[in-house]
């Protein structure tokens, strides 16, 4: 029996959340267990106050957690058996990390930034290519406002 996770990257943004879904049901299909994943960087501080290090990053971990549980509670209600990761870091590179162990990766097309006319987002793009295991990118809905 394959315990490995389905992990899915949620930013938060309609993309992610439509692959949220995508995955608890895939997740469901496969009886595996579902991570929903997010990832947040410090902001780089040059200059002379480089040195006393950055105290926001409690803030940081705390906004994203909340994010995370409230894309969780939109997407797939309360009773959803979701794991959570929320990891200081870049976030194509905390899923590639993460794929080292998950059965399959999903992530949406764009993310929260995403340029119009694009085609994939960043983190997907840097994903695709360096995942180990099998990932899953779901397109864009063009009927979603930008």
């Amino acid at each position: 029996m394959d315990t490995r996770p389905v992990v899915v990257g949620v930013d938060g943004g309609p993309d992610s959340l439509r692959a949220l879904q995508w995955a608890a049901e895939y997740a469901t299909a496969v009886d595996a267990p579902l991570v929903a994943l997010t990832a947040y960087q410090l902001p780089n501080i040059y200059g002379p106050y480089a040195m006393a290090g950055w105290e926001g990053s409690s803030e940081l971990e705390s906004s994203a957690r909340e994010m995370l549980a409230h894309a969780v509670r939109s997407a797939l209600g309360d009773d959803a058996s979701v794991k959570s990761a929320v990891l200081q870091g870049h976030a194509a590179k905390s899923l590639i990390a993460a794929s080292r162990d998950a059965r399959l990766v999903v992530v949406g097309s764009r993310g929260r930034g995403g340029f119009r006319g694009m085609v994939l987002g960043s983190v997907s793009q840097h994903v695709v290519p360096h995942a180990h295991c099998p990932v899953v990118v779901l397109p864009h809905s063009s009927g979603e406002t930008e």
